[in-house]
């Protein structure tokens, strides 16, 4: 063996040896790809360099198993680049495995590939008698390219199941661009790597699919909270949107005191699967107080019992005055008796006065003041009614009087020790489950978003140094969403420059974040989502300083 020949041994096993540790590198990095389109991609960017193709294609099988679907396609020396990461997108029809007549699609190299799981190696496309190659003529004619060799290899997973086709052309030799067959060891090299990466994208897509059962049954959750409260269904749904919206805000930021935050692929899918169960346990809390619209309401509105006592108040006040009159009738005369017919309205209008005071009251839109405590209180006890029992009693119940004297909203103080128990329980369920590694923090993130940055939230009473950053972001989120959601049974939904000027009241009573606040103001996070998810005439001018 001369010198020559021994260089060209001793470079072609070096190429291979560098070749094979290229694929032992290339299996690493497939096997933590999370996203299976760039997971395709990089499948196909590792054959063309471990086989110095110039170009391929990667097919994935659709699920109905009868069609291939191209997916990712690169030829370097064209510069075509479509699918995956590129901006053009392939709309090529998708290859059928099957005839017209139902026979083997045996004339396309890429579903013979796949029906037949072998691989085909082809020196030359145009000298190839058994496949159909039109197309690629045609493709050639009308780019003055030459498609050449090819290397077609289906992707089998564990089960056998062919799942792709890695199809290469026109390998070129090292250093040059001179076209030349795929050798042996090209073939085995591209085998195996398609065997690896065939493992890589099933244990991806076993992965997507127990991903997606496992947003659907968060998914279940919140539909069981939607049914049993129509009021806060939206909610499970718009503060994750938000939640996120904020997150990617922050995680963009390069300046300031938040600018370390960031977030990997996994990082974000953690909050995300958070945001969607931060209220989880609101399947513990008890539907009438959830959709309490006003003070008095249980299972139904009681302000209608009152009203009628009101009613029979009114009507025992005119058979009084009507049986004095008939008692006095013989001596009173005209003037008398319409003194006493105006007495008896007299009564009935302050009777009105009353109800009507109550009815207000019983809304809960305004802060209630000492007078207007001491009022309710007033007439439940002056007036006095005799009920079907006939006992005389106060008008309102002492549970009537608590209710109405509802300082501000609708609860009383144990209803909202009962609405503030669902942040309890939803962190005792979220700490039940085995949570994966990359998933752990789930029930911080979602048992954090009631927490205060003074400390005086609940129900751990965190100061913000002791909560997440994440956890601080859904606070926000919840929050905003609170004010600006339209479909609460006690309020409206409010005008962003109202909402806004409470969040930042917020800020500064050391309530929420500052810092997360001034990008949720500053990025007009706030004004993208109220354009996605709020009503226009909600949308006016907010006027903060930036």
């Amino acid at each position: 063996m001369n010198a020559q020949s021994r260089k060209i041994e001793v470079n072609t096993v070096e190429d291979l040896l560098k070749r094979l540790e290229q694929l032992n590198v290339i299996g690493a990095s497939l096997s933590k790809e999370r996203d299976t389109t760039r997971l395709l991609e990089q499948i196909l960017l590792a054959a063309k360099a471990i086989t110095h193709a110039d170009g391929g294609t990667v097919y994935s099988m659709a699920e109905d198993g009868e069609t291939l679907r191209f997916e990712i396609l690169r030829t370097d020396s064209l510069k075509i680049a479509m699918g995956g990461s590129a901006r053009q997108a392939i709309d090529f029809p998708d290859l059928p495995l099957r005839t017209a007549k139902g026979a083997p699609n045996d004339s396309m190299v890429a579903a013979y590939a796949a029906i037949h799981r072998v691989t085909v190696n082809i020196n030359d496309a145009y000298a190839e008698p058994n496949f159909d190659f039109s197309g690629t003529r045609l493709f050639d004619q009308s780019t003055g390219y030459r498609s050449k060799s090819f290397l077609t290899v289906p992707m089998r997973n564990h089960e056998g199941d062919v799942i792709g086709v890695l199809q290469l052309i026109n390998a070129q030799e090292p250093g040059t661009s001179d076209v030349v067959a795929f050798s042996a060891a090209d073939q085995q090299l591209a085998e195996s790597l398609a065997s690896q990466a065939a493992i890589a994208l099933s244990n991806r897509l076993l992965m997507t699919q127990l991903e997606d059962l496992f947003e659907a049954f968060i998914g279940l959750i919140n539909l069981a909270i939607d049914e049993k409260s129509h009021y806060t269904g939206g909610h499970c749904q718009r503060v994750p949107a938000l939640t996120m919206m904020l997150a990617e805000a922050v995680a963009g930021t390069s300046e300031g005191p938040m600018a370390a935050f960031v977030m990997d692929d996994l990082a974000r899918y953690e909050l995300k699967i958070a945001g969607l169960l931060h209220d989880c346990g609101k399947m513990t809390t008890p539907v009438h107080v959830v959709d309490k619209a006003t003070k008095l309401q249980t299972l139904f509105d009681r302000m209608e019992l009152i009203d009628t006592r009101f009613e029979v108040l009114k009507r025992d006040a005119e058979i009084a005055a009507l049986r004095q009159q008939l008692a006095l009738r013989p001596v009173l005369d005209a003037k008398a008796e319409s003194l006493a017919a105006s007495n008896a309205r007299t009564l009935q209008l302050a009777l009105d006065s009353d109800r009507d005071f109550l009815r207000a009251t019983n809304i809960g839109g305004e802060v209630m003041r000492d007078a207007d405590v001491d009022r309710v209180r007033d007439i439940g006890s002056r007036h006095v009614w005799r009920s079907v029992n006939g006992l005389q009693t106060g008008l309102l119940s002492v549970d009537e009087i608590e209710n109405l004297c509802i300082r501000k909203g609708t609860l009383t103080a144990a209803e909202r020790d009962i609405i503030n128990y669902h942040i309890v329980a939803t962190i005792k369920m979220l700490e039940k489950l085995p949570w994966p590694k990359h998933l752990k923090n789930v029930p911080e993130y979602a048992g954090g978003h009631h927490e205060r940055m003074d400390g005086k939230g609940y129900p751990k009473g965190l100061t913000r140094e002791q909560m997440s950053v994440q956890a601080r972001i859904m606070g926000i989120a919840d929050i905003f969403e609170a004010l600006t959601a339209s479909d609460r049974p006690y309020k409206p939904g409010m005008k962003l420059s109202q909402a806004m000027g409470i969040m930042n009241k917020l800020k500064l009573d050391g309530h929420i974040d500052p810092d997360l606040f001034d990008i949720f103001l500053k990025q007009g996070i706030y004004r993208q989502y109220a354009e996605r998810f709020l009503n226009p005439l909600q949308l006016d001018e907010v006027n903060l300083p930036m």
